[in-house]
C-alpha cells in the first residue's frame, strides 16, 4: 500500500537529496505536496530550491508551497557557511519550471489533513518545524489525519551541531520544537546520534555518480561540496547524510533502531536553547512521546540510496 506523505523542508542540500530519494520511491510513497520554511537558506531559497529537485526529477505532478520565513519566537538563523549562498551549491541555478502555489504552507498542510478521504498522511519534516507547529495550533484537529511525524532534528549523545547543545532545526525554532513534541502524535525522531553514523564518503559518492542520471550526478555534486565542511569539522571520512534518513525509515524501517523515549526541548535558556532532553533511561517519569532513533545500518542505508537513485536511469 502506498504511503500519502507530505514533506516539509529547507533545502539544504541534504533536504534535497531526500526529496530525490522520495521522489524515486513514487510506487512506495505518494508526495501530496512539499512545502518549505526558511532554515539552512531564507524562505525564497528553500522553495525555489524544492521546486529545482521536482524539475530534476521529472515530478511536474507535486507541488510545492511556501510557508513561514521565521521562527515562531526568535529570530532567524540560517547555515550558508555549511550550504552555500545557495543552500545546493554547487548546483547550476535555473527558473524552476514549476510555478510555486501560492496557499500558505500551513494552509495547505490544514487542508490536506482535513480533506483526506483515502487513510491517513505521515508528515515528513527535515528542516525547523515552524510550519507544523503553526498548522497544529491553527487546527488541532489535523492531528486526527497524521499517521505518524518522522522527522529529523535533535541530538542526544551527540550534542550540538550548531551550538554546543542543539542540532541545527530544534535551534532554530525551539518553540515550535516542543509544540511538535507535545502534540500527542506518534514521532519518529531522527537525530544527529543516528546520521552522524550515515557518513556520505567518496567511495560512496562515487558509487552514486556511476548512475549517470541528472538526478544521481546531482546528488553527488551536493554531497561532495556539503562534506567539506563537516569533514573538516569532525575529522571523519565523510559527512553525514541527516535528511534523507527519514525517508529510508519510511522505506525500509529495520535499517534503524529505535527506543521510546522521552524528549522535551529547551526553550528558555539562551545557552541551551533547542537542546533536546532525550530521557533514554525513563529517569524523569515523564511519558514516552517519540520513537528515539539511535544507529543506522550505514551499508544498507547506501545501498537503498543507490536502489532508488537508480530509478531515475531507467
Amino acid at each position: 500500500m502506498t504511503r500519502k506523505i507530505i514533506i516539509d523542508c529547507d533545502p539544504g542540500q541534504d533536504d534535497a537529496v531526500a526529496l530525490l530519494l522520495a521522489f524515486a520511491a513514487n510506487s512506495e510513497l505518494e508526495v501530496v505536496g512539499v512545502t518549505t520554511v526558511a532554515g539552512n537558506v531564507p524562505l525564497e531559497l528553500t522553495e525555489r530550491n524544492a521546486r529545482l529537485m521536482c524539475d530534476i526529477a521529472g515530478r511536474d505532478d507535486v507541488d510545492v508551497y511556501a510557508g513561514c520565513s521565521r521562527p515562531l519566537v526568535r529570530s532567524l538563523i540560517t547555515a550558508e557557511k555549511v550550504h552555500g549562498r545557495t543552500g545546493i551549491d554547487p548546483l547550476q541555478i535555473r527558473q524552476p519550471s514549476r510555478p510555486l502555489k501560492s496557499q500558505h504552507a500551513v494552509d495547505f498542510i490544514v487542508d490536506s489533513l482535513l480533506s483526506t478521504e483515502d487513510g491517513p498522511i505521515t508528515l515528513v519534516p527535515t528542516g525547523p518545524l515552524t510550519n507544523i507547529a503553526m498548522a497544529i495550533v491553527k487546527e488541532p484537529a489535523i492531528l486526527d489525519a497524521v499517521d505518524k511525524i518522522v522527522l529529523m532534528g535533535g541530538a542526544m549523545r551527540e550534542a550540538g551541531n550548531h551550538s554546543p547543545s542543539a542540532e541545527f532545526n530544534m535551534l532554530v525554532d525551539p518553540h515550535a520544537a516542543h509544540v511538535v513534541f507535545e502534540c500527542g502524535t506518534p514521532i519518529i525522531a531522527m537525530g544527529l546520534d543516528v546520521t552522524h553514523q550515515v557518513l556520505s564518503t567518496p567511495d560512496r559518492i562515487e558509487r552514486i555518480r556511476a548512475l549517470g542520471s541528472e538526478a544521481a550526478v546531482a546528488t553527488a555534486d551536493m554531497l561532495e561540496f556539503y562534506n567539506r565542511h563537516d569533514m573538516e569539522k569532525y575529522g571523519m571520512h565523510g559527512g553525514p547524510l541527516h535528511d534523507p534518513c527519514t525517508v529510508a525509515w519510511l522505506l525500509k524501517p529495520e535499517l534503524f533502531k529505535s527506543k521510546r523515549c522521552n524528549v522535551a526541548v529547551e526553550t528558555t535558556s539562551e545557552l541551551t536553547a533547542g537542546h533536546t532532553a532525550v530521557d533514554f533511561w525513563g529517569i524523569s517519569g515523564r511519558p514516552e512521546n517519540a520513537e528515539w532513533v539511535y544507529e543506522a545500518d550505514a551499508a544498507g542505508f547506501y545501498d537503498l540510496l543507490v536502489e532508488y537513485l537508480e530509478r531515475y536511469s531507467r
